[in-house]
């Protein structure tokens, strides 16, 4: 039973701390919608995001009025396209034309953003995965609600450089293709190794092709709520450090565990996975940083941090289990930089590097995210960025992604504004010594030992 005091402190933890349900994200397979013909092909996706989703904005305000927690996003996710595009797209402007299909289908049933598309080439690619890779740049620049993700390694098969090389190329053309808006477009791409398949968090989001026909997951945020518990045991040992984050994360969890039962029960449809990530935004109070500061630290960045950081990632997760027999996604701590003020903070003092944020990324819930970077960042420079982070969660069996925004026309000592949730950054200084031969290497760099466990 729920007693007067949770429901006073569960209200004040959405009233004064930042609690919010960051989304609910309807995931939908797209496989029966597969044909040879194009303009087929269109219609069936249209028709079945329409049919499953018309209901599920409607149905997440209810909610949001029915129990008071705030649910900031309704998303959806589909199939990786590569894959349901393949037989009838035979060029870019072919995929080009099914990300806007996705666009339109969004706009429909009201979404603020749609998942999925997106290519898993951890090992190769087909014709079909490269024709969709090479479209992204006019896919995110003739869109408004597609994210794009892109799989290029795994713990079981190694990372796939040859992939690696031309997201490189990618990112930079997408930049160009967007920047009239400080090239947005990289805002809405995502590169991974080791990719969930329930992950509910843009612009990584997609529906695997082990999910069901349908699926209800849920992300829950609140670095608020955990910032605002740490400040009542301050000076005290790791001991009561770790069990307040637990605790905290408990909460936040069955808020979520909450939400996502009623959205499975309204939309009949099957529950999949809460996923307890403190996601920022650049709100004041609801910032990940702010907590490492909490924790002990002057400023995100200082010696220590990636010590901090684990405990919490660690502890968060650790509470999220013990409130849902589904916690998945990315489950965690996230640092993406334009959405977390605390660590936008941190860069303009100097005290958070690109190279800090990438050891960060060793135990954080993800990678180097939302983190903008100078216009003339060279392509093989990206590349080498995303193969260092790709090997990270290669040889420690995690999750890692890059999102990184050259900003084109723009430099270090200059920031970037993207409003919203995406937020604001300062442009970071990025290595200048090159890769290029490493870069230019062709083939795979092989999966560790450990990945051997037939």
């Amino acid at each position: 039973m729920i007693n007067i005091y949770e429901v006073v402190e569960t209200n004040n933890m959405i009233e004064k701390e930042n609690l919010d349900v960051r989304t609910i994200t309807l995931g939908i397979s797209l496989l029966d919608c597969i044909d040879s013909d194009l303009s087929a092909l269109e219609k069936k996706i249209y028709d079945k995001i329409c049919s499953a989703a018309g209901d599920l904005v409607k149905t997440g305000e209810y909610i949001s009025r029915e129990f008071g927690i705030p649910i900031v996003n309704k998303r959806i996710s589909v199939t990786p396209i590569a894959l349901v595009g393949g037989a009838a797209c035979k060029t870019t402007q072919d995929f080009a034309r099914i990300a806007r299909t996705l666009d339109r289908a969004a706009c429909e049933v009201g979404v603020n953003f749609i998942g999925g598309y997106s290519a898993l080439v951890s090992k190769g690619m087909t014709p079909a995965d490269e024709l969709l890779i090479r479209s992204i740049p006019q896919a995110l620049s003739t869109t408004e609600r597609v994210c794009s993700s892109v799989n290029l390694g795994s713990t079981r098969t190694g990372i796939n450089m040859d992939a690696v090389r031309l997201m490189g190329e990618i990112i930079r053309q997408t930049a160009e293709c967007t920047k009239e808006q400080d090239s947005l477009g990289c805002a809405k791409l995502v590169v991974f190794c080791n990719a969930p398949d329930d992950n509910p968090f843009m612009a990584g989001a997609f529906h695997g092709v082990t999910e069901a026909d349908k699926i209800i997951n849920v992300g829950v945020s609140g670095p608020g709520v955990v910032k605002t518990a740490l400040e009542k045991v301050r000076g005290e040992s790791f001991e009561v450090l770790c069990e307040t984050i637990k605790k905290t994360a408990f909460k936040v969890t069955r808020v979520g565990q909450l939400v996502a039962q009623e959205a499975s029960r309204l939309l009949n449809v099957p529950f999949g996975i809460v996923d307890l990530s403190l996601a920022p935004t650049p709100a004041i109070g609801d910032s990940v940083a702010d907590i490492l500061c909490e924790i002990g630290l002057e400023y995100a960045g200082a010696p220590g941090t990636t010590a901090a950081l684990a405990l919490l990632n660690d502890q968060v997760k650790k509470g999220g289990v013990m409130a849902s027999s589904y916690v998945g996604g990315l489950s965690g701590a996230f640092i993406p930089v334009s959405e977390d003020q605390g660590m936008i903070d941190a860069v303009t003092v100097g005290a958070l590097t690109l190279e800090k944020l990438e050891a960060m990324t060793c135990v954080c819930s993800v990678g180097l995210d939302m983190i903008a970077v100078p216009g003339d960042t060279k392509a093989t420079t990206i590349s080498g960025i995303i193969a260092d982070e790709m090997a990270i969660g290669m040889v420690n069996q995690k999750t890692t992604a890059v999102r990184l925004i050259p900003v084109i026309g723009k430099g270090v000592g200059e920031s970037v504004e993207f409003g919203g949730l995406l937020g604001h950054a300062p442009i970071m200084p990025v290595n200048g010594f090159s890769c290029d031969n490493f870069v230019n290497r062709t083939g795979r760099i092989p999966a560790p030992i450990h990945s051997f466990k037939n």
